[in-house]
């Protein structure tokens, strides 16, 4: 049997009596190797026995063989045709059931054999499984009418016409979707043939449906994520290539144009990706250790010319013919953006070092062109006071472009000016599409301008229209930010150091005050304990130059012969200056002591270097080392008391606060002048009286007596209170009630009132609204002693101690009125304590001062009283009113001897 496996073999002939065994033996042990191959049992000497068992034995064919054998050769042959045919058909047949029992009983298929008509014939397992009722139950009915599909109406219309194709012979398939209720919806893939017979006549028709409902999920995944790496990669800013080993492209990324500007097409006509990157970009041995270069830094030029800076990665790849896949990422505008901040970082730290506003602008300007890659800029600086831009500085390119900028208003009209106004920041592809633009002729087209706070404008511009993209609109954004960092810088250190300054000034102040105020002090001291003005003058120009405090002080009046300023008292390094120097009253060339005698105004010369020719005096006073000068009134209530003069060896010696300080000292000085006056003249006992005769309508006695018709007499009677002055005067000529409606019709007094009202002589006490001659001339001593007016002229009788110079008195009187004469000066002897007391007894009556030491001795005048009136006047013998009469006209004698101050004429002169 061996032979079967080693040769093909179609068909076996035997005989039936053959070596060690017949051909029906032959044939079992073929049978049991196989049943398909031909077998054809031969005999001369057949028999029915022999047939049977052949045929038992399944023998293909049984062929009895006569002689002769040329007669039945033909139907050998043919028989033996028709065996090898059978066998073939027989073994294609056995062969065609077995697939479509493997294909029939396949379990991922569902199969369904339908009759010519298409009624339902026969289902496999898979089929069995996907139909709810039994199959059974549902063969001979239609396929299309089957319960799985009825759950739609489309599905069952599809089904019936893939059938009904399938019976008329066509193949056909189709994809369908049923959507059960209570289950996920299913795609099939339906086959529908027809199956025919030798004659070509459809017998069956068979429908396989294969579930794809995975398949189909898959494939819309697969879409939609080709679809979204297609957006991705025509969207994305990396550029995917890929090249085999010659560098020849077999993928161009569609996105290609973002960075070349090359469509696709044209980037595989380049040839080879060196066209592109460039030679040498990688090693290829490194790229063949490691499977892949990251951040290859190169330069490539687009199509429009533009070079572009990329990083590429790349990566050993096997992907459609493709070996090398390029990753390539547009780092231009970083690189160009690290380049800038790098740039900006330098500006940044020699912004630290300037100390002005013009040299940050012109640094600004100078690095703009590195930092924004602009040959055009400008800095415009606020002037406050002015209210106007200034360009403070500009790039050569600036100025080509527009020419020399001008000065602008801080206001809407131009973009510079809005800018700033309304801190706004702009920026133009073209500034000519501005209505603001103040320049029409400019070759500017791109502009920004970017306002640096409350410092002024940045500008930066280019002659190309569109070039400020994001990345130079913020390179410009924060060169401005840092030019206005700056300018607060420097705003802020200025302040510091003005605040600096001013405190060492204050401080230099407060010391040179505190230096002031110890003078003061001791000058205060040394005029409390001075007995004399000369004291006074002396202490104060000691007190002012010891120590070196000032070089130099003098006091000095004003003789009204010679109109000059006359020095009295003196000290420190005087040098001879006074005698070389004359100090007239009036010339404003005069030292700075002689304007202040005519003004009574403090000067001050706080360089004395200054108009050295035009001033004689500067010439003497700096050949002293006089470098500064200042010279106070000293005067107090109208009296002029001279003037102290004082220098020092420094320029601005006196400031504002020692000036006030002086004035001050100035007005102490005269005030205890004033003091000592009046103590001496309450000491001394010799007085010069001076009578004046006054034709002033202005004074108020004058108007007063005018304007009633009467004779005034004022005879010392003055009262100081809180709310004014209050004065007495007794009236002649004219009735009480008329005086009294005069002086309450005018303005200066404020109230009238009657103290008594004899037939004779009336007296009235005035309320004055205005300053009293008498209460001025007190503060220094001076008495008026009394004033007579008639309506035309008023006398005025004063007396002046020795102690006070009659002519400041003189002076005072004189300026206090318009029109006023001096009648007469005399000297008279004022009463001392002892000859009040004689003239006081003198005047006395006997029969009074028994009274007044009775009175007196009996406790009349204690508090309590010891003794009353009528116990006094009891003692005397006397009437109590006779006693009260005598008492008053005691009191009223010691009063006058007290307040009329009785003078004893020695000389008199008539001036």
């Amino acid at each position: 049997m061996s032979v079967l496996d080693e040769h093909p073999i179609e068909c076996v002939i035997t005989a039936h009596e053959i070596d060690d065994q017949t051909g029906l033996e032959l044939l079992r042990t073929i049978r049991n190797e196989t049943a398909t191959l031909p077998v054809v049992l031969c005999t001369a000497s057949g028999t029915e026995a022999v047939a049977s068992k052949a045929i038992a034995a399944d023998v293909t064919d049984y062929i009895v063989i006569s002689p002769p054998i040329d007669d039945i050769l033909d139907d050998i042959l043919t028989r033996l045709t028709r065996a090898v045919r059978t066998s073939r058909r027989t073994i294609t047949q056995r062969d065609r059931a077995r697939q479509f029992d493997a294909i029939f009983h396949d379990t991922q298929t569902a199969t369904w054999v339908l009759d010519p008509n298409g009624s339902l014939q026969r289902v496999n397992q898979r089929a069995r499984e996907m139909i709810k009722p039994d199959a059974d139950t549902i063969v001979g009915e239609s396929f299309w009418t089957l319960p799985w599909w009825s759950e739609s109406d489309g599905t069952q219309t599809t089904i019936q016409q893939i059938v009904e194709q399938a019976i008329a012979g066509e193949f056909t398939q189709s994809t369908v979707t049923r959507e059960p209720e209570d289950a996920p919806s299913q795609t099939l893939e339906l086959s529908v043939r027809p199956v025919r017979d030798e004659t070509e006549t459809i017998v069956s028709i068979i429908v396989e449906g294969v579930d794809i409902t995975e398949r189909v999920s898959l494939e819309h995944e697969l879409r939609e994520s080709e679809e979204l790496h297609r957006i991705t990669l025509n969207n994305m800013t990396d550029t995917i290539l890929i090249t085999d080993d010659a560098g020849e492209f077999t993928y161009v990324c569609p996105n290609v144009h973002f960075i070349f500007g090359y469509t696709a097409d044209e980037i595989n006509d380049l040839g080879t990706i060196d066209r592109l990157l460039g030679d040498g970009l990688f090693d290829r041995d490194e790229l063949g250790d490691d499977g892949v270069l990251k951040n290859i830094e190169c330069t490539a030029t687009d199509k429009a010319g533009r070079e572009h800076t990329l990083l590429v990665n790349v990566r050993e790849v096997s992907i459609q013919n493709g070996t090398l896949l390029y990753s390539c990422r547009d780092i231009t505008k970083r690189k160009r953006r690290e380049e800038a901040l790098a740039g900006l970082h330098k500006t940044t730290r020699e912004l630290q070092y300037a100390e002005t506003n013009h040299e940050i602008s012109q640094r600004v300007v100078d690095d703009a062109a590195t930092v924004l890659d602009l040959d055009a800029s400008a800095v415009y600086l606020f002037e406050a006071d002015e209210n106007e831009l200034k360009p403070v500085a500009a790039s050569s390119g600036m100025e080509r472009l527009n020419g020399p900028l001008p000065t602008l208003r801080a206001d809407d009209e131009t973009i510079t000016g809005h800018c700033f106004v309304e801190n706004d920041t702009r920026f133009f592809a073209d500034v000519h599409d501005s209505d603001r633009l103040e320049n029409p002729a400019t070759d500017i087209r791109s502009g920004a301008y970017i306002p640096l706070g409350d410092h002024g404008v940045f500008i930066a511009a280019a002659e190309t229209v569109g070039q400020f993209d994001e990345v130079l609109r913020e390179l410009t954004d924060l060169l401005a930010a840092t030019t206005e960092a700056a300018l607060d810088r420097v705003k802020r250190e200025s302040q510091l150091r003005k605040q600096d300054r001013e405190l060492q000034q204050r401080n230099s102040q407060l010391t040179q005050v505190n230096g002031i105020n110890e003078i003061i002090r001791e000058i205060d001291q040394a005029l409390v304990q001075a007995e004399t003005r000369e004291e006074i003058n002396h202490a104060v120009c000691n007190l002012l130059t010891t120590e070196e405090r000032f070089t130099f002080a003098w006091i000095g009046e004003t003789d009204p012969i010679t109109e000059t300023l006359e020095p009295r008292v003196w000290d420190g390094a005087e040098q001879g200056y006074l005698d070389s120097t004359s100090f007239p009253v009036g010339p404003e060339e005069t030292d700075p002591a002689g304007r202040t005698a005519t003004t009574q105004e403090v000067q001050l010369v706080s360089n004395v270097a200054d108009r050295l020719r035009e001033e004689p005096w500067r010439k003497e006073a700096l050949s002293r080392e006089y470098l500064s000068v200042l010279s106070v009134p000293l005067a107090y209530d109208e009296f002029k008391y001279g003037v102290l003069a004082v220098y020092a060896d420094t320029p601005d010696a006196f400031n504002e606060m020692t000036q006030a300080v002086f004035t001050e000292l100035g007005e102490t000085i005269a005030s205890a002048t004033s003091a000592v006056e009046r103590k001496n003249a309450l000491l001394t006992t010799s007085n010069t009286r001076l009578e004046f005769e006054v034709r002033d309508p202005a004074f108020v006695f004058s108007r007063l007596a005018q304007r009633a018709d009467c004779t005034l007499t004022y005879q010392g009677g003055i009262q100081q209170a809180a709310e004014g002055v209050y004065v007495f005067i007794s009236v002649t000529g004219a009735t009480v009630e008329s005086v009294v409606a005069a002086a309450q019709n005018l303005v200066s007094i404020n109230d009238v009132r009657r103290i008594s009202d004899d037939e004779d002589e009336a007296v009235l006490r005035l309320h004055l609204s205005q300053p009293f001659l008498a209460r001025d001339l007190a503060d220094h001593g001076v008495v008026l002693r009394s004033s007579t007016a008639d309506g035309e002229t008023t006398t005025l009788v004063v007396d002046v101690p020795s102690s006070v110079d009659v002519r400041h008195i003189h002076q005072v009187i004189t300026e206090t009125f318009t029109d006023i004469e001096l009648q007469s000066k005399q000297t008279v002897e004022r009463a001392s304590s002892r000859n009040l007391h004689a003239e006081f007894f003198d005047r006395l009556t006997e029969r009074q001062l028994e009274v007044l030491q009775t009175a007196y001795y009996s406790g009349f005048f204690e508090s309590p009283r010891e003794s009353t009136g009528e116990e006094v006047a009891d003692t005397l013998g006397i009437s109590p009113p006779a006693f009260y009469r005598h008492a008053r006209t005691v009191q009223r004698k010691l009063f006058s001897a007290l307040f009329d101050d009785i003078g004893i004429p020695a000389a008199a002169t008539t001036g």
